[in-house]
């Protein structure tokens, strides 16, 4: 009896061994394994697929879910979420392009009606939920329909055209022969990881998702990096808005529906754990790419739009699952 109980805890003891090894190479290449393969399989499906001609285009269409989902990151890393990112994205875009129809010039318009509308949304999402101690879910849950109810009542329920030419040239245009949007992308990148690797208020958000009890024992203010996160996440969603007007040269009021749950994709893919405190920026991008490479590949294959629907609830939910079980929080018996 005793021989038996010794091998099942040596059996038990390898089992928590292979599972931690697991984790720690899931974290580090997962998101690097899923880009990779999904690429590999639409190569194989359509081999003009990573044409010199399309390449370039897989990453001008990934910029903006890739956008959304930098500011998601943060939402998520304190263990919320926001599910007004589309909504966010869709009333900046309206606030510039009718700030541009007003006379304004396009770079202020892009400041204000963009990156400051986009901040001043994502403040009125953290301080909610800061103020009413709502789960994010609840909040942004409510305010994915205002705001977009706000882009119908601002724009008239019809697209916002007419803008200046240099807003289109100089944010979607070409430097040489990289889209201008990628190059936004990138340097925001840059700015994100010294924020989030190299300032008090990154780690300080890490570690309100990592343990938030322990945070404000720490002396840690949950309400104030709170509305920080949620600013941020505005911010991005602004500038997404903002790349989508100057790409398509006009401010839909059904931009962004439904892009919630690419961005999420794009973030719980990367890595990031969905019960926070656990995650990569730089990933996001990967994630980002992800989302890209199955909307350009699905076209590519001629295979219909809503399928991209289904690939990410798919997605999501192995991403997620593959976190519970093998995530740290798992590890620890948490």
């Amino acid at each position: 009896m005793s021989t038996t109980t010794q091998r099942e805890k040596s059996s038990k003891k390898e089992w928590g061994s292979a599972r931690d090894i697991f984790a720690v190479q899931w974290s580090r290449y997962g998101a690097v394994v899923i880009f990779a393969v999904i690429v590999f399989v639409f190569y194989l499906v359509t081999p003009s697929f990573l044409s010199p001609g399309n390449v370039p285009r897989i990453f001008e269409q990934s910029t903006v879910h890739t956008l959304l989902a930098f500011g998601e990151f943060f939402a998520i890393i304190i263990a919320g979420i926001d599910l007004s990112v589309g909504s966010m994205m869709a009333l900046s875009g309206v606030f510039v392009a009718q700030l541009m129809n007003s006379g304004m010039g396009w770079i202020p318009a892009i400041l204000i009606g963009g990156i400051g509308g986009g901040a001043l949304l994502g403040f009125f999402n953290g301080a909610l939920t800061a103020v009413t101690k709502l789960h994010p879910f609840i909040i942004t849950l409510g305010t994915l329909a205002g705001y977009r109810g706000l882009t119908y009542v601002f724009s008239d329920a019809r697209s916002v055209s007419g803008l200046d030419p240099a807003l289109t040239r100089v944010v979607a245009g070409k430097t040489g022969v990289i889209p201008n949007p990628v190059i936004i992308t990138l340097v925001l990148l840059v700015v994100l990881i010294i924020f989030a690797r190299h300032t008090k208020y990154g780690h300080n958000l890490y570690a309100i998702g990592g343990n938030r009890d322990a945070a404000w024992y720490a002396g840690i203010s949950i309400g104030w990096h709170t509305v920080l996160a949620f600013t941020v996440c505005g911010i991005f969603a602004g500038m997404a808005g903002i790349v989508n007007v100057a790409r398509l040269g006009a401010a839909e009021p059904n931009a962004g529906t439904t892009y919630e749950v690419f961005a999420i994709a794009a973030v719980i893919i990367a890595g990031t754990s969905f019960f926070g405190g656990k995650g990569s920026i730089w990933k996001v991008l990967i994630g980002g790419l992800i989302i890209g490479v199955i909307q350009n590949g699905l076209n590519f294959a001629g295979v219909s739009s809503y399928y991209q629907q289904v690939a990410m609830g798919g997605l999501i939910i192995v991403a997620v699952t593959l976190d519970r079980f093998f995530g740290p929080r798992s590890i620890s018996g948490n």
